[in-house]
């Protein structure tokens, strides 16, 4: 199957999940066009910048759980409901962010008026419902007579166990209602996804745990295909290692962003008063 009928095989199958990932992909278009013609900042931003990141990592996401569903045999019913329910609960998330950014404000962490504290609320309901969905993915994965060779197989579990490990860094993020460490939220970051160059920033690790959902199956298709060439590969082995590996890289990048010292440029030192 090449990539064309690939496509319009995930269409037919996961046309809810392919469709709202379009529409993000839209909205990222439409919240970049904005971006140029609005100056107006939020923590040091574009206050645009926010919902265009959110979008396009939704629209990723989106399309890579269509692609986790398209290769489990049978449970239909379960598949329909993660589908549709994964659709839904990041739609509603996308459009709370959009309406905070376009009152001025800020989505995350923000309980300056009851207002403000119920949408942050909301968001956070709606991503625990998503967070038990994947779990429910995961069940399946481990369960299911999955259509794939056993390394890729293998690859795509160990996938959404580093997914789910990193959901709990954004439940830490939630817990101290904030994403900076050492600083406060906002200020000299990184170009696009700010990430901060002066302090810790948890979001990092965040970012780096969360694609685990794409970076190990794709490593795992890699050997998978290489195996065809070389034949002493062994691909379910070596997917078990760089998911070690993989889990040791964003765990080290939690542990330097909990120290105070950011992912790239000056490093803080926190100093923690008795």
């Amino acid at each position: 199957m090449n990539i064309k009928e690939f496509l319009s095989d995930l269409w037919q199958n996961q046309r809810v999940l392919m469709a709202t990932g379009f529409v993000m992909l839209t909205l990222f278009a439409i919240l970049a066009t904005v971006s140029l013609f609005d100056s107006q900042q939020i923590l040091g931003i574009n206050r645009w910048i926010k919902p265009m990141k959110f979008t396009i990592s939704t629209a990723i996401y989106l399309w890579t759980v269509a692609v986790y569903l398209r290769f489990i045999n049978g449970y239909e019913k379960s598949k329909r409901i993660i589908g549709w329910g994964i659709s839904a609960l990041l739609a509603g998330e996308i459009v709370l962010v959009v309406m905070q950014v376009a009152r001025g404000t800020t989505s995350h962490f923000n309980n300056s008026t009851a207002f403000d504290g119920a949408v942050f609320s909301a968001m956070g309901l709606l991503i625990v419902i998503n967070t038990f969905l994947i779990i429910y993915l995961a069940y399946l994965y481990f369960r299911a007579n999955v259509d794939l060779p056993k390394a890729l197989v293998w690859g795509m579990r160990l996938g959404l166990v580093l997914f789910l490990l990193a959901s709990f860094e954004g439940g830490y993020m939630s817990a101290q209602t904030g994403h900076a460490v050492g600083v406060a939220d906002g200020g000299a970051g990184l170009p696009f996804v700010n990430w901060s160059t002066e302090g810790g920033d948890l979001r990092a690790a965040h970012f780096v745990g969360m694609h685990a959902f794409q970076a190990i199956p794709l490593f795992s298709f890699m050997l998978v295909r290489l195996q065809k060439r070389f034949e002493p590969i062994r691909p379910t082995a070596l997917t078990i290692i760089f998911s070690l590996l993989y889990f040791a890289t964003f765990s080290l990048v939690f542990v330097q962003a909990l120290r105070g010292r950011p992912l790239l440029g000056k490093e803080i030192v926190v100093i923690q008063k008795k």
